[in-house]
């Protein structure tokens, strides 16, 4: 897949494949980060793995010797950085808040809706399909969100202490935001040409200089522990190379079908939650995570 003229040939690669491979690369990605921020300021941590990501993807795009983009799609690609890497940091909060299993596909559902719906103002009318889809996520983000009143000494059914003082799932407002920012970015990368690998370092200047800058006002210590910037550089590296696969098959494929299969990511992030943070969910709850990812590719594949 790797060559010497391109990350990618676009001869012999349909558009198809790079974004199943982004829904692992991005969906460990997310759990790296989140699982870092427990330990660290997530806005630290995402600038850390900014860094490393471009460190990553600048010599690669050298190598590649691909087309640089214009004046207009570097503009694009820094704004679509600097909203993605924002979104970013506030994703890992959520995710290190509550539960991964239950924040990341409220994330993913906002980021593959908010283009799709861009997409219907753009080209007309959804599909039926697409009308379902809207229709089983919104069960899915009320059966994820409904609140649930903790039970006895053995914890709430979502676990212990997983419950805010509303009896929500933690988390779930800052995913939400997020995902409304995983949607600006797919906006503005769309608009981005060029080599992909250049369009995904280029982002990382954008995402690198928004996170610094909130580092700044939140004044947060510049301190990272050995385990939190492992973490944080294995994130930057997947979450980047996933973007350039991204950016890959939104160029050469159509924006809603790229959308669509990426933000299948958040199974890989809730399966390394069941494996790894042995997560539970109540029934109902594991029922609107089921409608939620089921309802990825109605929303907008239909």
């Amino acid at each position: 897949m790797l060559t010497s003229s391109g990350v990618l040939s676009t001869m012999q690669i349909p558009p198809a494949v790079p974004s199943v491979a982004a829904v692992f690369l991005w969906g460990i990605s997310d759990f790296s980060g989140g699982y870092g921020s427990r330990r660290a300021n997530a806005f630290v941590l995402t600038a850390f793995s900014h860094i490393c990501a471009f460190a990553l993807m600048f010599p690669v795009a050298l190598l590649q010797h691909g087309a640089f983009p214009p004046l207009a799609s570097v503009l694009w690609a820094l704004a679509a950085g600097g909203i993605g890497g924002f979104s970013i940091a506030i994703f890992y909060r959520a995710l290190a808040s509550g539960q991964m299993g239950l924040t990341a596909p409220v994330g993913a559902l906002l980021g593959a809706a908010i283009p799709t719906l861009a997409d219907v103002a753009l080209e007309g009318a959804p599909s039926r399909w697409t009308i379902v889809g809207f229709f089983l996520a919104i069960v899915a983000l009320w059966l994820i969100t409904r609140p649930e009143p903790n039970r006895d000494s053995k914890g709430d059914e979502l676990g212990n202490g997983q419950n805010d003082e509303a009896g929500r799932p933690k988390g779930v407002a800052m995913a939400a935001l997020a995902g409304v920012g995983f949607a600006g970015f797919y906006l503005c990368i769309h608009q981005a040409t060029g080599s992909p690998t250049w369009v995904a370092a280029l982002s990382r200047i954008g995402s690198f200089t928004a996170t610094a800058v909130a580092v700044l006002v939140v004044r947060a210590p510049l301190t990272l522990d050995r385990g939190s910037a492992a973490f944080g550089a294995l994130a930057g590296c997947f979450d980047i190379v996933g973007s350039a696969m991204f950016i890959f098959a939104n160029q050469h494929g159509r924006l809603d079908e790229a959308v669509v299969i990426t933000s299948l990511y958040p199974a890989v992030t809730v399966l390394l939650a069941r494996i790894v943070l042995k997560e539970h969910f109540s029934r109902w709850k594991f029922i609107g995570l089921l409608a939620a990812l089921a309802s990825v590719p109605l929303i907008a594949g239909g």
